[in-house]
């Protein structure tokens, strides 16, 4: 029977002597100790206690050694106090998968403060582009239009709750849209002080798909006096199509309620959108604060109303609630609903639309669905709170609802006429 010859706990085997905890242990204190001490550096602590304390030391051992290892590497020189431990030192390097994961892990044990890393990949995206801009003077412009338009609105937004990959890539649409837009009318023989509204109508009539993104840059212009000569109109926001019949919507239900074969945070994710028109990125993000289990009824709480869960649903929230995400630290007790295999982070929404998709639940088409039914039978004050959504939108929710449910019954009664 296998004893470690240090601590003599029997788990976790790592060679013939040694187990895979002590080994740990003794290779992350050379790895963190701070030479002025001779002790492990303070800051770092909690990482030493997350990693030695995990379930699987093994793979700590492994994340030390392996090539290329710049996370370690990384770890070490902050430890012997050659680069500070900041997020100002992440900004400067390369933003691969080893640093990433570094700095999720110091954010995740407390270390670091929270960061939105989508934010900081947007940010330097767009830094990137303008430095490589083609004009330079049309890039100063953009700069200014980036940083006091497009960056403030997302940095307002990460305040709020974490970005989603649409935003960040509509930040980038935006910004590469206005240096687009100016280099056109560069080619016409107008800078931007000479752009003429006809420019700007000829401009859109040629790429009408562009006027969302180009529409902001202009008002921008004409805000800050960078031309005060131009206008541009947004045309009123069509209603939502719906194409999910409410058929079709509780069969998916039918389904992710009782196929054991799908895994349980697809099911409680699908039936949260399906049921309560919760969208993809929002569910993800759920925290297990979220959940109460403490009366007899299992509720949740999407914005501000605590909405009871009927069983079998309520089974597998309280079972997901418990669960630990896929990364060997730094995952359980975090209060993320879904954790997910990158420590302190939750679940990527593909991790849950590709097995919905696999199940023939398109999830876009099955939200509006629920949307469309939740707005025919509950005040849009009601469901703007229910389920986390503006009052404007709830409201152009009801309006779809009410015309269809009114050309349904006036239908009706036309053929209830007699001839």
């Amino acid at each position: 029977m296998f004893a470690c010859a240090t601590c003599g706990r029997e788990d976790h085997p790592y060679g013939s002597r040694r187990c895979a905890r002590c080994i740990l242990a003794e290779r992350l204190t050379t790895l963190l100790t701070d030479p002025t001490t001779g002790r492990i550096h303070t800051r770092l602590r909690p990482v030493f206690d997350t990693l030695v304390g995990s379930d699987r030391p093994q793979t700590g051992i492994y994340w030390i050694s392996r090539p290329p290892g710049d996370g370690p590497r990384l770890l070490g020189a902050m430890a012997r106090g050659e680069i500070p431990i900041s997020h100002s030192v992440f900004a400067t390097l390369p933003g691969n998968r080893s640093h990433t994961y570094l700095r999720d892990l110091l954010v995740a044990v407390g270390v670091l403060d929270a960061y939105d890393p989508r934010l900081e990949q947007t940010t330097r995206w767009i830094a990137d582009r303008l430095e490589n801009a083609d004009n330079p003077a049309h890039a100063e412009i953009v700069r200014r239009y980036a940083r006091w338009h497009v960056l403030r609105q997302l940095r307002t937004t990460a305040g709020k709750h974490p970005l989603s990959k649409g935003q960040g890539e509509g930040a980038r649409e935006r910004v590469n849209a206005a240096l687009v837009f100016l280099d056109w009318a560069a080619a016409r023989g107008h800078g931007p002080a000479e752009i003429t509204q006809s420019d700007v109508d000829a401009y859109l009539a040629r790429h009408p798909g562009r006027r969302s993104t180009t529409g902001g840059f202009i008002s921008w212009m004409h805000t800050t006096r960078v031309n005060t000569g131009l206008r541009t109109t947004h045309p009123a926001r069509a209603l939502p199509a719906v194409t999910t019949s409410d058929q079709q919507r509780w069969r998916h239900v039918e389904i992710l309620l009782h196929d054991d074969t799908a895994k349980p945070y697809v099911r409680i994710a699908g039936l949260f959108m399906l049921l309560f028109a919760q969208p993809l990125a929002r569910i993800c993000h759920m925290r297990t604060s979220q959940i109460d289990t403490s009366a007899r009824q299992t509720t949740v709480t999407f914005d501000a109303v605590p909405i009871e869960i009927p069983e079998p649903l309520a089974g597998l929230v309280r079972q997901q609630a418990e669960a630990r995400g896929n990364a060997s630290y730094a995952s359980r007790r975090n209060g993320w609903l879904f954790p997910g295999g990158i420590p302190g982070r939750p679940l990527n929404t593909e991790n849950i639309r590709g097995p919905l998709v696999a199940l023939g639940i398109r999830p876009n088409a099955s939200r509006r669905a629920a949307l469309f039914q939740l707005a025919a039978q509950i005040p849009a004050p009601v469901l703007a709170e229910l389920v986390g959504t503006s009052q404007n939108n709830a409201a152009r929710w009801a309006a779809l609802a009410a015309r269809d449910w009114a050309t349904y019954i006036s239908h009706r009664a036309a053929k209830q006429q007699p001839d």
